[in-house]
């Protein structure tokens, strides 16, 4: 019997750069990224246009890739209290385009996606990327943090999803 393969999509949440992954789940094999970016927007536009950016973003890989399931990285705490408001906006938009299509959302925090990638919590961005690159095929050589952290956050739903 021919399983049909699970897309989930991950995000590394933000306003001004949002982590983006496209990941195919197959029942036997590994994971496939099938697309991964980091979205800007521009700092001379005000917050407002810069979180509508987002949402259209966000809203076109949805829409083109019709993912099942949504991977979202936990807000962590920050000093700058200014900054974390914003990327809560953020990733209420973000939320939103997904539940506005039926696609189930799961968070994870930082401890959960090291675990979840190296077995532990406490990895360095060095790290996780040398085994993400064991882990999967990222097609490209200028992948910047942002990008692996929403494979990142991808592969750790991949990993409970059935």
């Amino acid at each position: 019997m021919n399983h049909p393969s699970i897309t989930i999509l991950g995000i590394d949440p933000g306003y001004d750069r949002v982590g983006i992954a496209i990941i195919e789940k197959h029942q036997k094999g590994k994971e496939l990224v099938i697309y991964s970016d980091c979205f800007q927007t521009s700092s001379k536009e005000t917050i407002y246009k810069r979180l509508y950016s987002v949402g259209q973003e966000v809203s076109r890989v949805i829409d083109q890739y019709k993912p099942t399931f949504l991977a979202i990285e936990n807000l962590f705490i920050t000093k700058n209290q200014k900054t974390a408001m914003r990327v809560s906006e953020a990733r209420g938009i973000i939320i939103y385009e997904a539940l506005k299509r039926n696609i189930q959302v799961y968070e994870y925090s930082p401890m959960q996606i090291k675990m979840s990638i190296t077995g532990d919590g406490t990895s360095d961005k060095g790290r996780i990327k040398k085994m993400l690159r064991f882990l999967v095929t990222i097609h490209k050589d200028n992948a910047v943090d942002d990008e692996f952290d929403a494979i990142a956050v991808a592969l750790t739903h991949s990993a409970i999803v059935k």
